[in-house]
């Protein structure tokens, strides 16, 4: 990385470019094409994430505005919006799906030690989803409601690092249960999720393929206690027990015993009762994982405040799968910069700082070094009194 180089394209060198082109090959992304490959598309759409575009005009407009320097980003060619946009609309999304878990296979192990608050040496997951309104005139394959659209997103996220390991996309009213299916589960893990989640006839196969739950159960379980366990109710826990579930259909679904936690939130004063598989871990550390689930929700404001995914670049399904998997690989190739250029920054600060100076040539460790992450105020302040109180 010399001196020569712009911030973009020292930022880009930290992708794998050899297995980037074996996913647009898989798909024959680039067949028949004399202009604007797929890195090409990759180049601009990760310009618009990095630096906050909102429109295919706004990028080309951009762009355009410093075309010697477009060579140097890597983009071969004059960006036209007309080009980008069919590159959208008919490119296969999966090219980018693809290469976005290969992304999130080489984050993940420089997170495997990243501390979460627990001290737990097994794997903890959160699974979770959230919903991304679309306009109904503009996209009329994505019925919500009747005046709404929408798509949601599933999300998996690895509790050490943050990183996402699983991402569907599916229609808005796809229930979020439904998305449980598609998860291939590791055995040993933890899994923790909302109440939303609570069918016991897939709940059971998490006990079949030796993973652990943590859910929230619903007021109306109709349950029978086996034996309880003593419990220090100064910490905010009242019982602790071992059921089995009593209702007609439940006890079908789910026919072994399941652990009962309740416990009470000190701040809120809001009663909580867990159920899990888990009758190893203490009771408290139940309680503090699905506390721990609340991280997934920083995660999706982040990706929805920070990146554009909002907006959108087409009005295809394939267009908006694109941008939302380009999106993905452009937070999961932050995190990777983050590790290996062994910044204290966290993501927000580090893509805000890229965006200011995203065609800057010095060296990308010496634009962060200048930055100051140990307070978000300013020291010796020159600013003036306005008023005299």
């Amino acid at each position: 990385m010399n001196t020569g180089r712009m911030v973009f394209s020292q930022l880009m060198d930290f992708l794998p470019l050899h297995e980037f082109r074996k996913c647009v090959e898989r798909y024959g992304g680039d067949h028949r094409l004399r202009t604007f490959s797929c890195l090409d598309q990759f180049y601009c759409m990760g310009f618009a994430q990095l630096t906050f575009r909102e429109s295919l005009r706004d990028i080309e407009t951009c762009l355009g505005a410093l075309p010697v320097k477009l060579y140097h980003m890597g983009i071969r060619n004059r960006v036209r919006r007309s080009t980008l946009a069919d590159a959208n609309e008919h490119r296969d999304w999966r090219i980018y799906a693809d290469f976005a878990h290969l992304l999130i296979n080489i984050a993940r192990p420089l997170y495997a030690d990243e501390d979460f608050g627990l001290r737990l040496k097994r794997a903890v997951y959160i699974f979770d989803s959230t919903t991304v309104d679309l306009c109904l005139s503009l996209f009329p394959w994505a019925i919500f409601r009747r005046r709404k659209g929408a798509i949601k997103l599933h999300t998996l996220m690895d509790m050490r690092g943050h990183i996402p390991c699983f991402v569907a996309i599916s229609h808005g009213k796809v229930h979020d249960v439904q998305a449980l299916d598609a998860l291939v589960l590791e055995p040993g893990a933890t899994y923790v999720m909302d109440r939303g989640y609570c069918d016991f006839l897939r709940l059971f196969r998490f006990t079949q393929e030796g993973a652990f739950f943590v859910t929230r159960a619903h007021r109306n379980l109709d349950f029978s206690r086996q034996s309880s366990r003593p419990v220090d109710k100064s910490t905010g826990l009242r019982c602790d027990q071992t059921i089995t579930l009593e209702g007609s259909k439940t006890s079908h679904r789910y026919p072994l015993p399941l652990r009962r936690i309740a416990y009470v939130d000190a701040l809120t004063q809001k009663r909580f009762v867990f159920l899990t598989n888990d009758f190893r871990l203490a009771p408290l550390t139940i309680a503090q994982l699905y506390r721990c689930r609340w991280d997934v929700e920083i995660f999706f404001k982040w990706i929805k405040q920070y990146l554009r995914i909002k907006a959108f670049f087409g009005t295809s399904i394939n267009a908006v799968k694109t941008q939302i998997w380009i999106a993905i690989s452009i937070y999961v190739l932050l995190a990777i910069a983050k590790k290996r250029l062994d910044l204290p920054h966290d993501l927000a600060q580090i893509l805000q700082i890229v965006s200011v100076t995203i065609f800057e040539k010095s060296p990308i460790f010496e634009v962060f070094s200048h930055q100051n992450v140990t307070s978000g105020t300013m020291r010796n302040c020159n600013q003036l009194q306005l008023f005299d109180f």
